[in-house]
Formats: structure tokens, C-alpha cells, sequence
């Protein structure tokens, strides 16, 4: 337990080591893609609907065709051969990748036009006439669902289909399960809590805007694509398959990808286009997106609303769990939407062991698409769960943390726990881990300052909650329940890869299929390649991106880098250590049983005056003269890791807040988070992630949404309107770990990259409920903005309690 560890002096596992991708980055010498300048190269802008639903009528191009600079405007008639955007979740409406006889989201893609420059190509966007005609949008997800009118004329409902479990797939266990709470309910004994409670649209906003050079080479029949995305190998299938290549013909580079947060885990309709010009054309061509283009075109997260009900007994043993919720995906399925509730059906009962009747109806609206967002799907279940569990808690007057407690599932049932709908979990010792961040946070102490506090007028209140997360994907067996990637010519599950290559001056190139968006890949495989052979860091190389070089990989996403592509090269490692071992035995005239990789060569066990060095090694592998009889020259593995089941990443969190009575500013005082992800590869990198993901778990609770009015406008479309938090708005961090090693994987480790969102919005919002409680607020929606916490004070103030 503890935040920070010290540098190892046995081993760089577990160490703090300077993140090596940080020189560049800081400088500013980091190649990102707007970066690139080519010879010829065009720029491309859109032209978007400014309605969330309406017909086009028309489309006029002949003055922007008219302008200087502009070599091209395509409509849908142009493009409507290559087929909808390929998708690999093909469940509702695809999109066209330029809207024809109607539109369906305020800023779709109407018309494409290609000019000299950035700039020109906007004015020429401007200049293109298009009539609509103005429909009215199905807005509302309690309207959408009850299919009262249309998202999609040729669809017969906006629902495509509900994820419902407990267990999952079983409809009579499902109402055998449903039947046990309503029993529940029944009892004289019990009592049931229930929260209505949205769970926001959110705009995932990353540091880079996502863009695109796409350079197609007419010689070679061969696109070069340079993309800020989570998933290059899955973009080069993509084009491949929306263009008839194979895959030997795009080549799609990631090179510094500045955040992604879920949202460039998606191939887009722009990335097809900007190919297609670029084959039309005979340049490369350049899409890079402002601001407004991402609010209406990149994908947006959350989007729920649902009540959750909670049932037990006046001692906190809770008898049964519903949640019964709508999902926007709005107008059109991408490459997971569907998926991303179907995670938090997973997760739906948290670390509790109560039974748990958890739907989820996915439903069609004008509105842009949503699809993976920073915990996508679990931030929403753990959300709902908690808020409910300390309503619950409230109600009967037991402390939140006794709730907690009384209702995990016990520590003597890992590994083999099982989730409420049937899926196993690795590993979890849930309450050491709650008792862990009472004890350090000292929690008593902190109930007795709260109530003093209190008893002086002010507004204090303290939140807790806990989460259960399910990341690191990786069975390749996922294949068989349709979790493929065929849909992007990869016919592959989750399985992860990597490749060391001992070069022949003794340094070592580590080549991985999956890419960083932050996360520090270069520093953390590098220390895995390191501790297996004894390499130091600052001579491993870690290169990714580059579909062209990399092992196939399906990308960064879902917390599961280092779990499962991390895994891959620590085996490819080992297979490089073993042929070492046998290369150094032939120089030192000794059994390879007996060698010791340490201090940057190998040695004999009990004689390290008997050492050769890396160098030594290499050299003799890249002389097969001078080797052993059978051995075949060269210093590399491959490896490809298929994990047997996901990682379960858990957690506590606690906030200490404060709220203005007359203002309804909510101030966080103090915030402290216990997450367990199994072995940790490098503390520092740890916290870092966690920082970031509190950060947006933090933002939604106070400061974010991105949601429409009724005709479909977005309020939100730059960082004038959409407030991110800054350092003002936070508290220094308190960060502890407990350390329950998964058996999943070689290296024990769980994901870590999700956890702070997934723990964050629900304890800031009970810290701020606890707070207001003495009024007789029961529940606050986010985003906690003063305006609606001052609305919520002054009806409690009015009416005597709020709900």
C-alpha cells in the first residue's frame, strides 16, 4: 500500500523511471499529424448541416467550384459506391460517409471540399448553397424510446436492443432473478430506495483534434495514411476494405497521438473521405478538425438516463439491485456504440454480491453518434450503483461504508467469483481494500470534523464509493461471441503482441502493436524488455504506429496495453533471454542453466568476473559461422498473448467537499482514492493515469455536459461554453494502492488507465448530497454547477426536501 515507490535496485519493475517519451513532447519536437507538410499536399473542410434533422434539397457547389485554390467538391452521388461507414458493432443505422436526401445530426457531413490551402477550403465550405428542409428531431430519450416517432423512417423502432442480465442471456434466470427482488419487496422487513439520475452527454476534447493526411501512390496502388488514432491497424483494414485493397496496400502511421480518451478508437467517415480525394486527385490530402468540427463529428461519451433502485433490509444487507435505463447512440452506429452499455452490464452489480436485475435499452436520436469515452459504460454502471447504494444507506441510517462492507463479495471466493451475470472475475479483496482507505484517509476523524463543522452552519459533506472495472481485453475467443474485427479485414479477438529485436551493437528495438495516446508506452515496455534481460532503459527503443513494421495489434483502448500487449513482449522477451542464455553459455564454456543477465551482459551464477556483454552476445548472433551447431543466427522473438479472461481492476474513493449556501459553488477539498491494479510496472506512470482519470470522472460531477436542446442545437461547442477542470478546481490527489496481482497474465498486472473516471463522479456527488442532506436533498444531477445547486438549496429551502 502506498503511492510512491522508489527506484528498484534489483529490478526496474515496480521502480520509478523517467518517462523517456517526455524530451520530445516537452521540447516540442514531437511529430504529430498536423505536423506533416507534403509536397502538393491539399486540405479539405465540410460542409455540416446546421439542423439536427432535415431533407437536403439541395446542394449548389458552382460558386466554391468557382474560387481559387479549390480542386474539388464531392457530394454523397460522388462517394455513395464505396458503401456507409464500415463498422464493427453493425448494429442500427450506419452512416453515410456524406449525407444524401437527409440529415441526421446537427453538423453531419453534407459535402466535402478540397482546396490549396486550410483556409481556402473554409471559405469555399461557406460558399456551397444547400437547401434543407427542416424536419422536427427526435430529441429526448424517453421520446425515442417510446418509438412515438422516428429517428430513421426505415427502421421499425429507435430501439436496437436492450442489454439486460442477471445472469445474461438466460431469460429464466433473468425472471427467476427479477422474481427474488419483487419478493424482497414485498417483505415487511425491507425498505427500497430509488434515484432517477442522468448521466450526462460528455465531448471527450482531447489535446489533439483528430486529423488526417491520407497520400495515395497511383505507381504502387498503395495509400500512405498518417492518422491521430487509437487503432492504426484497424483504419488500414478499414480503408482496405472500403476501397478493395488488401492490406499489403495501406499503410496507416500513428505517430504522436495527443489524448484519445476513447474518442479516436473509431474509423471515421473523414478518414475514408480524405483517401478517396486523395485517389481522385493524384495528391496527398489533409483533414485536420477545429474545435466546432469535433463537437459535431467526433463521437461523444455517456448519454444515459435510468433509476436505480435499491432493496434491503433495515440493517444494510441489501436483497436485490435494478436498474432500469435508456442509452442515447444517437443518429448512427460507428465501431463499438452498441457495445458500450453492453460493458457496463458487466460491472452492473459493482463488488457486491446481491442479485441484480440490470436493463439497458440503446436507442437512435438526432444527435451525434456516442461510442467509447474514457470507461465507456462502467463510469455509467458504477455511477448508478453507488448513488443508489448511499441513498439506500441514508435512508436507514447505517454508515455507507458499514452498506459497503456488509455486501461485497468475500475475498475467499477469488479467484472464481462471478459477476451477476455469470462471467468470472481474476482476483479482488474488496474489503481490505475499503478498509485500507478508511484507515488512511482516517475516516472517523473526518465524520467528527464534518459534523462540527456542520453544527457551525456550513455546508460540509463527505463521499464514498467503490468500484469494480473490467479492462484488459484479450480472449481471443471473443471471436466466437462476435467480438471480431473482421469488419476491418482483422479476423482476430483481443489478443495483444510484440517483438524484441537485440540489435547487433547490444542495444534492443521492442516493436508493438498497440500505441500510446499518453499513456507512457516507451517508458514502461521498455522496463519490462529491461528486466527480463538486463538491458538498461536507456538502450531499449520502443517504436509503435506503423502498420507497415508493427506486429498486429487492435490498438489502445479498454485499459488493457500492458495487460495484454505488455504481456506479449514480456514472453517474446524471455524467448530472447533463452537464446541468449544458450549464446553466452557457448562464449563462457558453461550450461546456459547457469547464466545471469545483470549489469548489462551475462555472467556465470557465483562468478560475475566471468561476464560477456550484450554487445559480445550480439555480435555472435549475427555471425552464424561462430555459432552453435543448429543454431540459426540473429537476436528476435515474436509473440502473440491471449489471455484467458479480462482483468478486474478495483477500487475505493473518498471526497471531503464543501458547498456555498448562498452560491451553490461546491469546493473539493480534499479527495483520496485506494485503487488496486495488480503488480504496478512504474508507480509514477500509475498515479499519472490515475490523475487524468479523476480529472474527467471529477469534470463530469461539476463542470461538463454536452447536451442538445429540443430542437437538436448543441449548447457546447469550444472550451468557451464547455468548461474542462484546471488545477484551480482540484485538490492535491492523495493516492494509495493495494496490490492484488491478477493471475490472468504473466506480469500480475490489472488496467489502470479507466479507474480514476471510474471511480470519480459518483464520490463527488455523494460527498456533495452528504452535504446538502441536512436540508433534505436527496440527490443533485450532474454537472454540481452552482446554478443547480442553488436551485436545489433553495427548493429544499422552499418545500423542505428535494428528490
Amino acid at each position: 500500500m502506498g503511492g510512491g515507490v522508489g527506484v528498484s535496485t534489483t529490478s526496474v519493475l515496480g521502480g520509478v523511471v523517467k518517462r523517456r517519451e517526455d524530451p520530445a513532447l516537452i521540447r516540442g519536437t514531437g511529430l504529430y499529424v498536423d505536423d506533416l507538410q507534403l509536397p502538393g499536399m491539399l486540405h479539405v473542410a465540410f460542409v455540416r448541416s446546421p439542423y439536427a434533422h432535415a431533407r437536403v434539397v439541395s446542394v449548389d457547389a458552382s460558386d466554391a467550384e468557382a474560387m481559387d485554390g479549390v480542386r474539388a467538391v464531392y457530394t454523397a452521388a460522388d462517394v455513395a459506391h464505396l458503401g456507409d461507414l464500415v463498422t464493427q458493432v453493425a448494429v442500427g443505422k450506419l452512416r453515410p460517409l456524406l449525407a444524401g436526401d437527409k440529415v441526421n445530426h446537427l453538423g453531419e457531413a453534407v459535402a466535402m471540399v478540397v482546396a490549396d490551402s486550410r483556409y481556402g477550403a473554409r471559405d469555399a465550405a461557406d460558399a456551397v448553397d444547400v437547401e434543407y428542409d427542416p424536419l422536427d428531431p427526435v430529441i429526448d430519450l424517453k421520446e425515442a424510446a417510446s418509438d412515438a416517432a422516428l429517428v430513421h423512417e426505415d427502421m421499425e423502432s429507435n430501439v436496437l436492443l436492450a442489454w439486460e442480465g442477471g445472469p445474461w442471456g438466460d431469460e429464466e434466470a433473468i425472471a427467476a432473478t427479477q422474481q427474488t427482488i419483487a419478493d424482497a419487496k414485498g417483505r415487511d422487513d425491507t425498505v427500497s430506495v430509488s434515484i432517477e439520475a442522468v448521466n450526462q452527454r460528455l465531448l471527450p476534447m482531447p489535446m489533439e483534434p483528430r486529423s488526417v493526411v491520407a497520400d495515395w501512390n497511383v505507381g504502387y496502388g498503395r495509400f500512405t495514411v498518417h492518422s491521430s488514432t487509437q487503432i492504426a491497424h484497424a483504419l488500414a483494414g478499414g480503408i482496405a476494405q472500403t476501397f478493395g485493397l488488401s492490406l499489403t496496400d495501406v499503410r496507416c502511421i500513428a505517430p504522436e497521438v495527443g489524448g484519445g480518451f476513447g474518442c479516436k478508437l473509431n474509423v471515421y467517415n473523414d478518414e475514408i473521405l480524405v483517401c478517396f480525394a486523395s485517389q481522385q486527385l493524384g495528391r496527398p490530402v489533409k483533414f485536420t478538425e477545429t474545435r466546432r468540427d469535433a463537437a459535431g463529428s467526433t463521437i461523444h461519451g455517456r448519454g444515459w438516463v435510468a433509476t436505480a433502485t435499491i432493496t434491503g433490509t433495515g440493517d444494510g444487507q441489501i436483497l436485490g439491485y435494478e436498474l432500469d435505463g435508456i442509452a442515447d447512440m444517437g443518429a448512427y452506429s460507428q465501431n463499438f456504440t452498441v457495445a458500450i452499455p453492453f460493458l457496463g452490464l458487466f460491472v452492473g452489480a459493482g463488488q457486491y454480491s446481491f442479485p441484480t436485475h440490470w436493463k439497458v435499452a440503446c436507442v437512435h436520436t438526432h444527435t451525434m453518434t456516442t461510442d467509447a469515452y474514457r470507461g465507456a459504460g462502467r463510469p455509467e454502471a458504477a455511477y448508478y450503483l453507488e448513488r443508489a447504494i448511499d441513498a439506500y444507506a441514508r435512508e436507514i441510517g447505517v454508515d455507507p461504508a458499514e452498506v459497503r462492507r456488509k455486501n461485497f463479495i468475500p475475498a475467499d471466493q477469488f479467484p472464481g467469483a462471478a459477476t451477476h451475470i455469470g462471467f468470472p472475475m481474476d482476483t479482488g479483496d474488496y474489503e481490505t481494500n475499503l478498509d485500507a482507505l478508511l484507515e488512511t484517509a482516517g475516516y472517523e476523524d473526518l465524520k467528527a470534523e464534518r459534523d462540527r463543522l456542520r453544527a457551525e452552519g456550513r455546508l460540509v459533506g463527505l463521499g464514498l464509493a467503490t468500484y469494480v472495472e473490467v479492462c484488459g481485453f484479450g480472449p481471443s475467443a471473443l471471436v466466437d461471441l462476435g467480438f471480431s474485427w473482421a469488419a476491418y479485414k482483422i479476423p482476430s479477438g483481443f489478443s495483444g503482441s510484440g517483438l524484441v529485436r537485440v540489435q547487433a551493437d547490444g542495444t534492443a528495438s521492442v516493436i508493438i502493436g498497440t500505441g500510446p495516446t499518453g499513456q507512457g508506452h516507451q517508458t514502461t515496455w521498455a522496463q519490462i524488455v529491461s528486466n527480463q534481460l538486463g538491458i538498461p532503459v536507456e538502450n531499449i527503443r520502443v517504436s509503435h504506429g506503423d502498420t507497415a513494421e508493427s506486429p498486429l495489434g487492435i490498438g489502445t483502448f479498454g485499459s488493457r496495453s500492458a495487460a495484454v500487449d505488455g504481456s506479449a513482449t514480456y514472453e517474446a522477451a524471455n524467448k530472447v533471454r533463452a537464446k541468449a542464455a544458450d549464446l553466452a553459455a557457448h562464449l563462457l564454456e558453461a550450461s546456459a542453466d547457469d547464466i545471469v543477465f545483470a549489469d548489462g551482459g551475462a555472467h556465470v551464477a557465483g562468478s560475475p568476473d566471468q561476464q560477456v556483454s550484450w554487445s559480445d552476445i550480439a555480435t555472435l548472433a549475427y555471425q552464424p559461422h561462430r555459432l552453435p551447431e543448429g543454431m540459426e543466427g540473429g537476436l528476435e522473438a515474436h509473440a502473440v498473448f491471449s489471455p484467458g479472461n479480462a482483468t478486474w481492476p478495483f477500487g475505493s474513493h473518498l471526497a471531503l467537499v464543501e458547498v456555498d449556501g448562498d452560491t451553490g459553488d461546491v469546493k473539493l477539498l480534499r479527495y483520496i482514492a485506494m485503487d488496486d491494479c495488480g503488480n504496478v510496472i512504474n508507480p509514477m506512470i500509475v498515479d499519472g493515469q490515475i490523475h487524468g482519470g479523476l480529472a474527467q470522472g471529477i469534470g463530469q460531477a461539476m463542470f461538463e455536459d454536452g447536451d442538445y436542446e429540443a430542437d437538436g442545437n448543441l449548447l457546447k461547442w469550444s472550451f468557451v461554453e464547455y468548461p474542462l477542470p484546471t488545477s484551480a478546481d482540484l485538490p492535491s490527489f492523495e493516492l494509495h494502492r493495494t496490490v492484488t496481482p491478477t493471475d490472468i497474465n504473466p506480469l500480475g498486472v490489472k488496467g489502470i488507465g479507466e479507474a480514476g473516471t471510474i471511480g470519480s463522479a459518483q464520490t463527488v456527488v455523494n460527498a456533495v448530497v452528504d452535504a446538502l442532506s441536512p436540508l433534505g436533498v436527496t440527490h443533485v444531477d450532474m454537472p454540481l454547477r452552482p446554478k443547480r445547486v442553488w436551485a436545489a438549496i433553495q427548493a429544499a429551502k422552499t418545500n423542505g426536501s428535494v428528490s
